[in-house]
């Protein structure tokens, strides 16, 4: 799937909102990478405006009131996770993580939480977005938290963002060296999971349109072929249990208060 194919240019246009000029250049580098309009900030003709400030990118929803959205590690929601130990979250049992660094590559990055709480455990990351908008809030996310000399130093060298589709990035993977673990974390249309916001959940719903099972199996079956030691796929805590024929189903099963972690062994043994 090529970037260009992923969203129609009348849904979406990039726009600066800055007096810097770098920003100014940094709207028109954009514009030309995406293949889509420079507009003005006040513009109404795009129902999505991707926005250059001096501080950051950011989507704006011109036919709503809720406020943009962006890739943020430093505050936040996110930003307790800087002084947290967060060994213990479920995800860290999920993906094996016992005090060692695991190479781990999150398939769906969307935002980047969980990518960047990986990194922050000690992690070395690869997280893939396909969406070249959300791909361009987590690029300037990431870029961002360099910014904190803290936060630069406990994630240098492991996290490192990859565009493009995460069915053909795994199934390139060279299989004498495979990750530790593959995580999935797939959007549902009855996602009740997140950790997003709303206004976060209609953005991506916008852009990315509704995932199904039948999206999510498929990336279940790349992520099981990398030969990978285990593969995480988060799911909503009731929703069903997803099964490739041939291949073992999840045998570990993690429960958080509204989503779940279904843990896959692709060599049959539970490592926990």
């Amino acid at each position: 799937m090529t970037h260009e194919s992923t969203f129609s240019t009348a849904l979406l246009a990039v726009a600066c909102d800055a007096s810097k000029p770098q920003a100014i250049a940094l709207a028109e580098v954009l514009a030309h990478r995406l293949h889509v309009p420079l507009s003005s900030p006040d513009t109404h003709n795009y129902p999505l405006l991707l926005i250059v400030t001096d501080t950051r990118i950011e989507v704006r929803q011109t036919d709503s009131t809720s406020g943009p959205v962006y890739c943020e590690f430093i505050s936040g929601p996110f930003g307790y996770r800087k002084a947290s130990s967060l060994r213990h979250e479920l995800l860290a049992r999920a993906i094996g993580f016992k005090d060692v660094p695991l190479n781990v590559i999150d398939a769906t990055a969307g935002l980047g939480r969980d990518a960047m709480v990986l990194a922050l455990l000690g992690c070395r990351v690869t997280a893939i977005e396909f969406h070249p908008i959300v791909f361009e809030l987590l690029e300037d996310g990431l870029r961002r938290v360099r910014l904190d000399p803290d936060m630069a130093r406990r994630i240098e060298g492991r996290l490192h963002l990859v565009s493009g589709d995460a069915v053909d990035r795994l199934a390139a993977l060279p299989r004498d060296t495979p990750p530790d673990a593959v995580y999935l974390d797939p959007m549902f249309p009855a996602r009740t999971n997140s950790s997003l916001s709303k206004k976060e959940m209609v953005l991506l719903r916008r852009l990315l349109g509704e995932s199904t099972d039948a999206d999510a199996l498929r990336l279940l079956g790349a992520a099981l072929a990398t030969g990978c030691r285990r593969v995480v796929m988060k799911r909503p805590k009731h929703a069903p249990q997803l099964t490739i024929p041939g291949s073992p189903p999840p045998s570990l099963h993690l429960e958080g208060r509204a989503a779940r972690f279904d843990v896959y062994f692709p060599a049959g043994a539970v490592q926990e």
